[in-house]
């Protein structure tokens, strides 16, 4: 009897799944694991709500994973979206319906972590995971994990979920590989009515001076989000980027109420999303759209992923089961979100050689216009058009071989440059000021059937 009480107290100790990170991978994670009727703990370092570096852009395939009954607290519909070259050969194109909406991000975040609890899970902040291990003194059985708080307390799970972001502790655990790694810089530039009202319903895509960079303002209210990204290495490029952006689109008098930066990191095609009975998932497992680098729906659907098979890993009772349940998980992450990132990554290469080919393309060549719309709009995703679509697979095809057999625009990449490298002087071509501050307005006069308008999305 005695024995029988000692047992059912340890069970009470150990939680089914721990969730270290509550962004939207981690809240999503939870919220699917609570929802199944399992004792979930969110882990979160930072006090809810808090600031992260990111667009905001909420599209169709991030809409269609939130919880029943979330309603996004959107600060602008997007209707249209102005693109340019680098501050030249500006284009608006326009929709008569919403193409994707904008959030902030301590808002958005603090109401799925909400949902998550209200399922059931339990929320924990200020609690830093120094490490988890999965043998040793520590671990009491195999069908366990200990989480290792900073401080030295330990706490137990079935299953642990690490969706601690770009640089996760859990993610270095379980062994992730990164192929792409970017810097992102963005500004939240408080304007007057005035200069609001001016941006309201359009977002602003710049594609870039250096290879794969591009710039964006997203307005949100009397507040603009202007950012820019490129490949890490070229800081002081990208900086630069940065000012002569806000330069020319006249905000450069106005002070930003926050300045920041953050890295974006992808995952190699062979990175493991697990160990042993630790999953990881969104920016922690390196999941995102290679192309635009939009994460938010990454990471909302594999934290979904991550928290439904962390159920069943809880109930795994040996090593077989729990490895073919994690592999259960990579097929599900690899089947749909790898197959979107194979074809993003596709994008990429032919974006960094050849950005002239897809500003004309989305500016003058209406599929390309309604591919992007029911991108944004959710009605398809990247690689669904490319996999159900001929013209889509013709099109990629024949941007493929364009950018392999005719002369680049631009130089691709390097990887590893160093950090104060500046870009290629003769891939920069020179800004038109003021071109981006206003949309060009014979396009704007444009019907959504004939003329170029559209979105653009970045996490």
């Amino acid at each position: 009897m005695s024995s029988e009480n000692s047992s059912a107290d340890d069970v009470r100790q150990v939680w089914d799944v721990v969730v270290v990170g509550a962004g939207p991978a981690g809240a999503s994670a939870a919220y699917a694991a609570a929802v199944a009727g399992r004792r979930v703990l969110v882990l979160e370092k930072a006090e809810l709500p808090r600031y992260k570096t990111c667009g905001g852009g909420i599209i169709g395939p991030s809409r269609d994973s939130l919880p029943p009954g979330f309603e996004l607290p959107l600060r602008d519909r997007v209707q249209a979206v102005t693109f340019s070259h680098n501050g030249r050969y500006t284009r608006t194109r326009r929709s008569k319906q919403m193409l994707f909406g904008l959030i902030n991000r301590p808002e958005f975040d603090q109401q799925l972590v909400e949902h998550a609890q209200k399922a059931g899970a339990e929320l924990r902040t200020g609690a830093t995971v120094t490490r988890v291990e999965q043998h040793g003194s520590a671990v009491p059985d195999r069908r366990t994990v200990a989480v290792v708080l900073q401080g030295g307390e330990t706490l137990l799970a079935r299953a642990v979920v690490g969706a601690d972001g770009s640089a996760s502790r859990i993610g270095a655990h379980v062994g992730v590989k990164l192929e792409q790694v970017d810097l992102g810089l963005e500004s939240e530039i408080p304007v007057p009515d005035t200069v609001a009202e001016d941006w309201k319903g359009r977002v602003l895509i710049d594609w870039g001076p250096m290879p794969g960079s591009y710039g964006w303002v997203f307005p949100k209210g009397n507040t603009l989000t202007v950012g820019v990204i490129s490949a890490r290495g070229e800081g002081s490029a990208t900086k630069r980027y940065l000012e002569d952006f806000v330069g020319r689109l006249g905000l450069a008098g106005f002070e930003p109420s926050i300045s920041s930066g953050h890295l974006t990191r992808c995952r190699a095609d062979d990175s493991p999303l697990s160990r042993g009975r630790v999953l990881v998932c969104g920016d922690a497992a390196g999941l995102l759209e290679p192309w635009t680098r939009e994460g938010i729906s990454f990471a909302l659907r594999s934290g979904r992923l991550a928290g439904e098979w962390a159920v069943r890993i809880a109930e795994a009772h040996d090593a077989v089961d729990t490895r073919r349940q994690a592999l259960n998980y990579a097929f599900a992450v690899k089947a749909g979100l790898g197959v979107e990132m194979a074809v993003g990554k596709r994008m990429l290469r032919i974006f960094e050689r050849r950005p002239g080919l897809f500003h004309a393309a989305l500016t003058g060549f209406r599929p390309a216009w309604r591919a992007f719309m029911d991108i944004t709009r959710g009605s398809t995703t990247l690689g669904e058009l490319v996999r159900s679509r001929p013209i889509a697979q013709r099109g990629l095809a024949m941007l493929d071989r364009r950018a392999a057999e005719s002369e680049p625009e631009q130089q691709t990449r390097k990887p590893d440059a160093d950090p104060d490298a500046k870009p290629d002087p003769d891939a920069k071509s020179s800004p038109r000021p003021n071109s981006q501050a206003q949309p060009d307005s014979e396009s704007e006069s444009e019907s959504e059937s004939e003329s170029p308008e559209g979105p653009g999305s970045r996490d």
